[in-house]
């Protein structure tokens, strides 16, 4: 098991983009995001800090998105299907092809203004 603190960016396709998918029926943010880190990487979020509360109308969609801090989890790096690859990167040190919306939230995280509500 890994145990770190630092951010982790998953690449699929072209683009690397901060952790995350979708909410099944029944189950609440906090539950999805735990569910998810735990099938995309075989990892144990701890406490959960809200970081904002986004909308998404990008390609007509109309998407709900809630991001969330977790500053201590462990993980196997074992990864799923859904993504191609993942890495963690110093945030001095980020790599190119970050999508827009993920470099909006960092670049917020960065200067302390959370939390958020607004479009992704």
């Amino acid at each position: 098991m890994v145990k770190l603190k630092c951010g982790i960016i998953y690449k699929n396709q072209e683009s690397w983009y901060l952790p995350g998918r979708g909410v099944k029926k029944g189950e609440t943010f906090e539950e999805a995001v735990r569910r998810e880190f735990k099938e995309e990487l075989d990892g144990e979020l701890e406490e959960l800090k809200l970081f904002g509360v986004y909308n998404n109308f990008y390609e007509n969609k109309n998407d709900s998105i809630v991001v969330f801090i977790c500053n201590d989890f462990t993980f196997t790096g074992k990864i799923d299907s859904e993504i191609e690859k993942y890495d963690y990167f110093k945030v001095e040190d980020l790599p190119e092809g970050i999508s827009p919306g993920s470099r909006k939230r960092i670049n917020e995280y960065l200067i302390n203004s959370y939390p958020n509500v607004g479009r992704w």
